[in-house]
């Protein structure tokens, strides 16, 4: 089996040598996470941004590897590792856009790759790969048993912690030395992620609070949510893709759409929006979008006693009554020529 070594954005050299985790990964299923982008459909998102942004750093595929790669720096079980490694792998192709295509997703949870995860994994041969290393699949499709990766908001978690420094990283909201700060300050206590340094677990929440209003729950993302969910439920509508084709990549969805554009004058005109040629106002009488919001308030050692951030950080109890609500907007999209 071929080894898995490459250069990380958050942890630097990864290479894997547990062959449960290699057959893993490996895996066509898990593969196909390469080409699904975490923030939604990269071409639009990167003009939204006005950046450039790398799809393979930027991917679910190095993300999930990410979670596993920091529960195994923290020496956590390794059933909450695996755990960890496959959490997104139910994850459709452009992301949480499926959210807005999908009535079975929500736009104020993102939850449609959640409800999803049992029945697409035990479609997989990742019980199989599972099962052969002796782990109990029902286990570890189980959340509930890993507190570590997982935690409702505004806890901290694994899958947090990683894609929020990824993400920092990548928007450029944090330095490399103050990546390294967080994750030096970070330990597990009694199944919670603790910070050992007020000052740093500061400098985290408030990078998380500028991801979250700037990326996450902006009017960017409302705005991308809105103009893809709208060509791809048309695409849906009119047959032109179906739903297993989002358990695909997107350049495999992107290409199954690609011959209808020319034959369809409507479909063109949302694919060229898809593609950036619009422009967006808000307006109450408009179509609502919701995004979900997302805000953290981590727990911190504080002489020897373990408190909550905003019990020290008072103010930070208002922040988190605030963004831990969705945000909602009242959008009118305008055609363009260009963006």
């Amino acid at each position: 089996m071929k080894k898995i070594n490459y250069t990380d954005i958050v942890y630097g050299k990864i290479r894997i040598d547990t062959p449960v985790v290699e057959e893993i990964i490996q895996s066509e299923y898990f593969q196909r996470l390469k080409d699904v982008n975490q923030g939604g459909y990269l071409p639009l998102w990167k003009k939204l941004c006005n950046m450039e942004i790398d799809s393979f750093e930027y991917s679910r595929f190095t993300h999930s590897v990410g979670v596993y790669t920091l529960l195994k720096k923290y020496k956590v079980p390794i059933e909450e590792q695996l755990y960890g490694l496959i959490h997104d792998l139910s994850h459709t192709s452009f992301s949480h856009c499926i959210d807005y295509v999908m009535k079975e997703g929500s736009q104020k949870k993102h939850d449609y790759q959640d409800n999803s995860f049992h029945a697409y994994v035990n479609q997989t041969n990742i019980p199989e790969i599972l099962e052969k290393y002796g782990y109990s699949t029902k286990k570890i499709l189980d959340e509930t048993n890993f507190s570590i990766a997982e935690k409702d908001l505004p806890d901290l978690c694994a899958d947090r912690v990683d894609y929020s420094l990824r993400e920092g990283l990548i928007y450029k909201e944090i330095t490399e030395e103050e990546k390294n700060s967080i994750l030096y300050n970070l330990e597990v206590i009694n199944n919670d992620w603790v910070f050992k340094d007020f000052d740093v677990a500061k400098k985290y929440s408030k990078m998380f609070s500028n991801l979250n209003n700037k990326y996450y729950s902006g009017i960017k993302s409302a705005s991308m949510f809105a103009v893809v969910s709208d060509c791809l439920k048309y695409a849906l509508k009119h047959n032109y893709i179906s739903i297993d084709d989002f358990y695909t990549t997107d350049t495999k969805l992107i290409s199954k759409l690609e011959p209808f554009v020319e034959k369809d004058s409507h479909f063109k005109k949302l694919w060229e929006r898809m593609h950036g040629h619009f422009s967006v106002k808000q307006d109450l009488n408009s179509r609502r979008i919701f995004c979900k919001s997302r805000v953290v308030d981590p727990l911190v050692l504080d002489d020897k006693e373990i408190k909550r951030f905003s019990d020290i950080e008072t103010n930070w109890k208002k922040i988190v009554e605030k963004e831990i609500e969705p945000r909602e907007y009242f959008l009118s999209i305008l055609d363009t020529k260009e963006f």
